[in-house]
């Protein structure tokens, strides 16, 4: 049908998604039991709420459901390709996925703890650090005591490993 013919009102709108946590092509979704759970949970929780939407504009209700359904069809790929690492079965006397590590960082006296977790789960606020990070790949098969320097921009910054525990 020619465009000419087509009522502008009649556009439906492409709702934008956000995309979810960056895993480069070709590298393994690598997840925690317990991330991949949260991950089940979300994929629920939309579920019902694309199921509960309460819009009385059908327009409004196809737009909201479009933007369920995309934000569904992003977890369901991630979901598939999730590749759940048990953590008990890493050497529990190096870091590797799943470890929560114990470091110094630089001269600072403070210890800080990290999580190395998947994509979707990282969440520095919460002490979790993607498996892809920087951080989390310089100190991938260190054991205690180890250091590792991590080079930035302005500065370089050394990280001491003091424990590593997969509890």
């Amino acid at each position: 049908m020619s465009r000419g013919f087509v009522k502008e009102d009649d556009q439906e709108e492409i709702p934008l998604v956000p995309p979810r946590a960056n895993l480069p092509e070709g590298v393994t979704n690598y997840v925690t039991q317990s991330g991949m759970d949260a991950l089940l949970v979300e994929k629920e929780n939309l579920i019902k709420e694309r199921e509960n939407l309460n819009i009385s504009s059908e327009k409004e209700r196809r737009i909201a459901v479009n933007y369920i359904n995309a934000k569904l069809q992003l977890l369901s790929n991630r979901t598939s390709t999730a590749r759940i690492v048990d953590i008990k079965k890493q050497p529990q006397n190096e870091v590797r996925f799943g470890a929560l590590i114990t470091l110094k960082v630089g001269n600072e006296t403070k210890l800080q703890t990290y999580q190395i977790v998947g994509v979707d789960e990282a969440d520095i606020s919460k002490g979790k650090i993607a498996f892809i990070s920087p951080i989390a790949r310089i100190l991938t098969n260190k054991k205690v005591g180890d250091k590792a320097l991590l080079k930035l921009p302005q500065e370089d910054r050394l990280f001491e490993i003091k424990a590593i525990s997969y509890s």
